[in-house]
């Protein structure tokens, strides 16, 4: 309950101020983005995968024999007409996992496009480390305290923004926001809205803004966050019905994806958001062992993200292409070619991407290295052809309509893989350098 006659002094002693504005520290930090502004470019969802996806298993290499001499028992089959049990066919090279049903609808569609044997070329076998170097885009750089979303965020930034450029979906901010433009970490909109409990919300509201819009300093800063709160509660979950037929799953991933369907819906201004799904790093159980792969983890986590992403895609409709919406798979490195005792594999380097988007490209892009022993990176390793840096940057200039990509990944100089189509009038690319130490930033 809110405690009747609380004055500014006792409000600003419950909570430090938030980073950029006048707010106390419970209240979500923000990034701000002038209502009904117009549109920079696509929003941009970033899904994490956290702990290191096997891109061979998502992805499957069916024209190569030595990805199942390498995996007896965890490999999937190739594709078969009639076998629910079989990969699915995406051209003569590649399929998909038979759990990533509504991904080969997408892919049908005309709205999906990936890119095989890509990652982040740090060589470093740690979670922590590879996803530090990820989230930075600088790998094997440690110097850079800023992400890269973040320093988009920072380029690409209006003095007239306001309300809800960024938001990372979870517990703290994900290190990829990180920089001047502060971003919300939101566990639910729900919780944003004290569980639901409109009336308390209004009569807190109320109170604020007697104690925090007066004539002085905080006046601008607190009016615009209270413009903010007005702008999330037209994304009330109360109120929100997924359309065309999604069905999200009750599952912490499927859970956010609906709600930052929610925010895109309710034209909150949002630009960018991120969302982790964990439970990748598949040393042992990739499947059972019984001489069916899709019994085990792998289809299990699989099937998990297709029925997420799938009723995402669905829900949001006519979205992904007006005004447009982009959305991203990554994971801080890939598996080894070869199972282990474990019927699982362990830390490697080449994975896959996803690129849903109603700009994308059809087709699997990169170039294939092959699984032939001398083909591998370290002799066991899936190599790195496609600098995972790349798409980024192909989708931040050709999508999200920023240039200034030195600013962004500095001393990179990218190569487009044609991933996406580009917008009419996308920017041309800076091409002078950036200095490569920035100043440290807080979350």
């Amino acid at each position: 309950m809110i405690q009747q006659g609380m004055s500014r002094r006792e409000l600003l002693r419950g909570g430090a101020l938030a980073a950029g504005s006048a707010l106390p520290g419970w209240m979500p930090r923000l990034a701000f983005r002038q209502a009904g502004a117009p549109a920079r470019g696509d929003v941009l969802v970033c899904l994490f995968q956290r702990g290191g996806m096997d891109g061979l298993s998502a992805i499957i290499p069916y024209q190569e024999r030595r990805y199942f001499d390498t995996r007896p028992k965890i490999a999937f089959k190739a594709p078969t007409p009639g076998d629910s049990k079989a990969s699915l066919r995406l051209d003569d090279r590649f399929a998909l996992n038979p759990a990533l049903t509504g991904l080969k609808r997408i892919w049908d569609e005309g709205r999906l496009s990936a890119v095989h044997a890509t990652g982040s070329p740090h060589g470093s076998r740690s979670h922590f480390e590879a996803m530090g170097f990820m989230e930075r885009g600088t790998p094997g750089e440690n110097r850079l305290n800023t992400g890269w979303l973040g320093r988009h965020l920072a380029a690409t930034a209006r003095e007239t923004d306001t309300p809800f450029r960024a938001i990372g979906f979870g517990g703290a901010v994900q290190e990829a926001l990180r920089g001047p433009v502060p971003a919300a970490a939101l566990r639910s909109i729900a919780e944003f809205h004290l569980q639901g409990q409109t009336a308390e919300l209004a009569r807190y509201k109320a109170q604020l803004e007697s104690l925090w819009c007066g004539g002085d300093w905080l006046a601008e800063d607190t009016r615009a966050v209270f413009s903010a709160l007005d702008l999330l509660e037209k994304a009330d979950p109360a109120q929100h019905q997924p359309e065309n037929g999604a069905a999200y799953p009750q599952t912490a991933l499927g859970q956010g994806l609906k709600q930052i369907a929610q925010l895109i819906k309710a034209d909150v201004g949002l630009e960018v958001a991120c969302i982790d799904v964990g439970g990748w790093d598949t040393h042992v159980n990739q499947a059972w062992g019984n001489g069916d792969s899709t019994q085990g983890q792998m289809y299990n986590m699989l099937r998990q993200l297709d029925q997420a992403v799938t009723a995402f895609y669905l829900d949001l409709g006519r979205r992904w292409d007006d005004p447009g919406v982009t959305l991203l798979t990554m994971s801080e490195f890939g598996r080894r070619v070869a199972q282990n005792s474990g019927n699982g594999t362990d830390h490697g380097e080449g994975s896959c991407m996803f690129i849903v988007s109603g700009a994308a490209v059809q087709g699997v892009h990169g170039t294939w290295p092959g699984l032939e022993p001398a083909q591998l990176a370290l002799g066991e390793d899936l190599a790195i052809t496609t600098d995972y840096r790349d798409v980024l940057s192909e989708i931040l200039v050709g999508r999200l309509g920023d240039g200034d990509l030195p600013a962004i990944f500095p001393g990179y100089d990218a190569t487009f893989r044609g991933v996406v189509r580009h917008r009419a009038g996308a920017p041309p690319i800076k091409t002078e350098g950036a200095p490569l130490y920035l100043p440290r930033v807080g979350r």
